[in-house]
């Protein structure tokens, strides 16, 4: 009889080949971590500048101008 080991009992299968849906996946994948990185960089840049410009500029007092007195509407004739 023959004696039962890892090697013997489960015998290791081949890995499957990569098929064309699984190609695709993995490349659509790559290319969306690759626009997410862009998008952040950009995004600290842009706020870190934005940061910067209001840092520099004084802030405006905002200043009620008092409005005029309301109109109203001529009456319509009946």
């Amino acid at each position: 009889m023959v004696k039962l080991t890892k090697t013997t009992l489960f015998k290791a299968s081949k890995p499957a080949a990569e098929t064309v849906m699984d190609k695709t996946t993995r490349v659509v994948r790559k290319m969306l971590i690759e626009e997410t990185e862009q998008r952040e960089i950009r995004t600290a840049r842009l706020r870190k500048a934005r940061l910067e410009r209001e840092a520099v500029t004084p802030k405006e007092t905002a200043t009620k101008v008092p409005k005029g007195t309301r109109k109203k509407p001529p009456a319509k004739a009946v």
